[in-house]
């Protein structure tokens, strides 16, 4: 029987490549050539076949690979009362082509009940077999609170909440309650997905929020704060971790930058079990900061990227865990891919078996770190 002290060795993010016949299920649906429950037939389909393929690579995690989502984050914020969104007309800005998700932003107070998400764990749960934990993933506390102050969204959700507290417990209070229903659908295994951090360190932090460096601070202790109150009461053989991206939209990017911005506060103050953080390539920086990580708290590597169909050469990935090592514990430090395949459903350039093959990388390096 697998102990659920995740995070695991040999570990994923969480979203995979979409088969072509979901994609065009779902565009069918959107089209209205289909009806839910045919959609939801053709979900549930590939979602067991992705299942069957995790279970053979050897990952002792599952996951519905966020296959009923257009997007990782915004699908979830959808689920509140008092959040609407739009066909967007310029997108979100990403390296060399923008990201055309939907504008998403309050209409009215935020909150929720029965989220469908907790449907789509206890559909992922039954295939719990003894050698692997079902995990839900999704956005962070802080990133629900990022878009709605976002400098598009302010000006509106001031409108609605002239005291950001209110809203910060409302998001808060909404949290815990969906926490509450995944732990009792079963789910002991939820990974925060928070991109938030990647703007914050990126140079370029206080010209997209229009503040200065004392203005940064306060919003990075807000976000950490909100984190924090949301699973404030967790049960305690929950484990909630932290994922940390700069962007993952059709192997682009949408930020740069270490994390020396946020190390302090955020890996020493999070209440959070481990980080997950991006290294793949330079925009991350150096592994200094992970000084900053509490002794707690476990670190899983994101050093094999999801952007390119290039497999990593075994060694270099080898080397780089052993040059983390020095500012966390080897025995603390685990080895992921640095984001998700698909983030949205349009999903990175590479092929399935590229990513299957980098899955089987990761595994066969673990198993020789830490054997």
């Amino acid at each position: 029987m697998i102990d659920n002290n995740a995070p695991f060795k040999n570990d994923i993010v969480g979203s995979f490549l979409r088969p072509d016949y979901l994609k065009q299920a779902r565009g069918n649906f959107a089209e209205g050539k289909i009806s839910r429950e045919e959609l939801k037939a053709i979900e549930d389909k590939a979602i067991t076949e992705l299942i069957q393929k995790q279970k053979k690579t050897g990952l002792p995690v599952i996951t519905d690979g966020e296959f009923r989502r257009g997007s990782w984050h915004l699908d979830f914020m959808w689920a509140f009362d008092g959040v609407v969104h739009e066909k967007t007309k310029s997108g979100i800005p990403f390296h060399g082509e923008p990201a055309l998700i939907d504008d998403t932003f309050l209409t009215g107070k935020v909150l929720v009940g029965s989220h469908p998400f907790v449907e789509h764990f206890k559909f992922v749960k039954q295939f719990e077999d003894g050698k692997t934990v079902a995990r839900q993933t999704i956005p962070a506390p802080a990133q629900f609170l990022f878009q709605m102050i976002i400098p598009d969204n302010l000006e509106g959700t001031k409108a609605i909440y002239p005291d950001e507290e209110e809203l910060i417990h409302d998001i808060a209070e909404g949290y815990k309650k969906v926490i509450r229903d995944l732990y009792s659908a079963g789910c002991r295994n939820i990974q925060f997905d928070d991109c938030t951090w990647g703007v914050y360190v990126d140079p370029n932090a206080c010209f997209i929020f229009g503040t200065d460096q004392e203005g940064l601070q306060e919003n990075i202790e807000k976000l950490i704060r909100i984190n924090n109150l949301a699973i404030e009461d967790k049960p305690e053989d929950l484990v909630i971790n932290t994922h940390i991206c700069r962007g993952n939209f059709h192997s682009t990017w949408a930020c740069q930058g270490g994390y020396q911005q946020v190390a302090e506060k955020l890996f020493g103050n999070e209440k959070v079990n481990a980080f997950y953080l991006e290294f793949d390539d330079e925009r991350s920086g150096d592994f200094e900061p992970l000084r900053f990580v509490s002794k707690d708290k476990k670190v899983v590597l994101g050093l094999v990227t999801t952007k390119s169909p290039e497999l990593e050469e075994k060694e270099h990935i080898i080397k780089r865990i052993h040059e983390a090592s020095k500012y966390t514990p080897l025995e603390r430090l685990c080895l992921s891919p640095q984001c998700g395949f698909a983030s949205t459903e349009e999903g990175n350039k590479l092929t399935e078996e590229e990513q299957w093959a980098k899955l089987r990388l990761v595994k066969e390096i673990a198993e020789e770190v830490w054997k």
